[in-house]
């Protein structure tokens, strides 16, 4: 309940603060649907909220479902941005049966600008976040705090093409031992509204092997501050999930 009203308040907080903001002169550009996070941060004083729901068949024998997550930002100004992660989840196994929902632990950050880009140096940002172990459902409590970070890269290889880049590594509350992050993606402006991508990414724990998947999604702005996507992904190495099918929306406020 605590979780749920929290969540309410910063929506309602949201709204209330954006009535006063300027209307940014950019289309939003947002980190989904792809891994691959964007450097861009969010205009200072605007509030941006992405959201999506996610299918995802593990295995044979295994089902999970993000019903929703949520990326909350708030632009401090336009090098520094805050950020926090909510995510509603529920597993579902076949054998035995059994289906667990709640919330995954919170995650707080912030997006710091490094560079624009110049020549061959790419436009960076680095992006850091810090997992909240107790502010979670019982059932996915973690057992400490634990980082995340990644260094966000971007090249404009023409008007319409992009190369983007991310390194990083992560830990999941549970062990000591970090996953190390990596993803490389081309985007695509079909046209001034329509875009797509397609990615490589993975993840590598220290102890065991890493797995590898492919995707692939569009976007479409119906507005400069509105923007749909859907996006779907298939595991290249044997211990990645099968698949998944994403869907959502980006609003800046």
């Amino acid at each position: 309940m605590k979780i749920k009203f929290t969540l309410i308040c910063l929506f309602v907080l949201t709204f209330a603060v954006a009535q006063e903001n300027p209307q940014p002169k950019e289309p939003i550009e947002a980190d989904r649907p792809d891994q691959t996070e964007t450097p861009s941060t969010v205009p200072k004083g605007m509030f941006q909220v992405e959201t999506g729901f996610t299918y995802e068949k593990t295995d044979g024998n295994s089902d999970s479902f993000s019903l929703p997550s949520v990326l909350w930002k708030y632009g401090v100004n336009e090098n520094f941005e805050l950020r926090l992660i909510t995510e509603f989840v529920t597993d579902k196994t076949k054998t035995p049966t059994t289906e667990t929902s709640g919330f995954t632990p919170v995650w707080v950050g912030c997006k710091i600008k490094i560079s624009d880009e110049k020549g061959i140096i790419p436009k960076t940002s680095f992006i850091g976040h810090i997992q909240l172990p107790n502010m979670a459902s019982t059932k996915y409590k973690a057992n400490y705090w634990a980082p995340q970070f990644r260094f966000t890269m971007q090249h404009s290889l023409s008007e319409k093409l992009t190369l983007s880049y991310n390194l990083g590594s992560e830990w999941d509350g549970i062990t000591a031992e970090p996953t190390f992050i990596y993803t490389l993606s081309t985007g695509y402006s079909f046209t001034e509204k329509l875009g797509g991508y397609v990615e490589l990414f993975g993840f590598a724990p220290q102890q065991d092997k890493a797995e590898h998947n492919f995707d692939g999604g569009l976007t479409y702005l119906l507005s400069d501050n509105f923007m749909l996507d859907l996006s779907s992904g298939i595991g290249i190495s044997q211990n990645a999930p099968d698949l998944y099918v994403s869907a959502g929306c980006s609003l800046r406020l």
